[in-house]
């Protein structure tokens, strides 16, 4: 994966420089081009954390911005491949309705959710690298799409249903073919290269060229992020390595067979060097107490 040393890549941002107020505005342009209106993030919640260690690329990395009118902008960056992440975005977008909502309020004062997913591997399958999901009611007979009374527009302060609902958006970067066209694509280009193109005008990319290049960060600034590009790369081989290996022996005793010792290896390795179980199961696509049963017959962990 192509890194560049002009600029330190958006997700590392993401988890140490966006979060600070005086660079709101990059996470600014960047909404505001794909969410096509203007935001203003007033702060940056609590979400899930991502502690430093080896595996941390594997961990959910997100960010969760609340703006003006109080709406909820759930940011994720993906890299390794989960086949049950749609469900993932909306068990996410649910939690956050939920989370947010207190006991005997009206339902009218539910959040507007956006759930942006920036994902570095193909999820699911399309020609495009930008999707845009809302919840619509087309009528069965008719065709038609129901939509909100005056009475409603006036009480909910929308003038469509959809604007109620979660909205969701999937960038599957590596699907960019690095052809700007349009100031998404601009955005889309320096989320893939950490560069920016040659020519751009998407409202952010200036701030973020200015506030992100990695020769302004202090000399221990950038040994953190060439700490942190090194171990990417060390988890990248790793998890390359480890499905190489498994196609290799599922060729020769067994695809099945292969899969599975593949995946109790690769159990066993991940919690030696200190990956917590919940995202060793999310790796392997398994269960916890799959992962806790493989554990217990290694020797590793108490037999549940």
């Amino acid at each position: 994966m192509k890194r560049s040393r002009t600029y330190v890549s958006f997700d590392w941002a993401m988890k140490k420089l966006l979060r600070q107020k005086v660079n709101f505005d990059v996470l600014e342009g960047f909404l505001s081009t794909l969410l096509r209106f203007e935001v203003n993030i007033q702060s940056i919640l609590e979400s899930e954390s991502n502690p430093e260690t080896k595996f941390d690329k594997n961990n959910k990395l997100d960010i969760l911005c609340v703006d003006e009118k109080k709406r909820l902008i759930f940011i994720e960056v993906q890299y390794h491949h989960q086949i049950d992440f749609f469900q993932r975005i909306l068990f996410g977008a649910s939690k956050l309705l939920t989370n947010y909502m207190e006991k005997g309020q009206a339902y009218k004062t539910l959040r507007k959710v956006y759930s942006i997913n920036i994902l570095y591997f193909d999820l699911g399958q399309g020609m495009d690298y930008a999707y845009h999901g809302k919840t619509i009611f087309e009528g069965l007979h008719r065709k038609d799409i129901l939509s909100l009374s005056r009475a409603q527009r006036n009480y909910f302060e929308y003038d469509n249903v959809f604007k109620i609902y979660p909205e969701y958006y999937i960038l599957r970067i590596n699907s960019f073919n690095n052809i700007a066209k349009s100031s998404l694509d601009e955005w889309i280009y320096f989320l893939k290269n950490s560069e920016l193109p040659t020519n751009y005008s998407a409202a952010g990319l200036k701030e973020a060229g200015e506030k992100l290049k990695y020769q302004m960060m202090s000399k221990g600034e950038q040994a953190k992020y060439d700490k942190y590009l090194e171990t990417f790369a060390v988890s990248e081989s790793e998890i390359f390595t480890a499905r190489y290996e498994g196609e290799l022996e599922g060729r020769e005793k067994g695809r099945e067979e292969g899969r599975e010792e593949n995946k109790i290896d690769v159990v066993v390795n991940s919690f030696r060097e200190g990956l917590p179980i919940s995202s060793i199961a999310k790796i392997t696509m398994s269960s916890e107490q799959w992962v806790k049963k493989i554990l217990a017959e290694k020797g590793l962990l108490d037999k549940p």
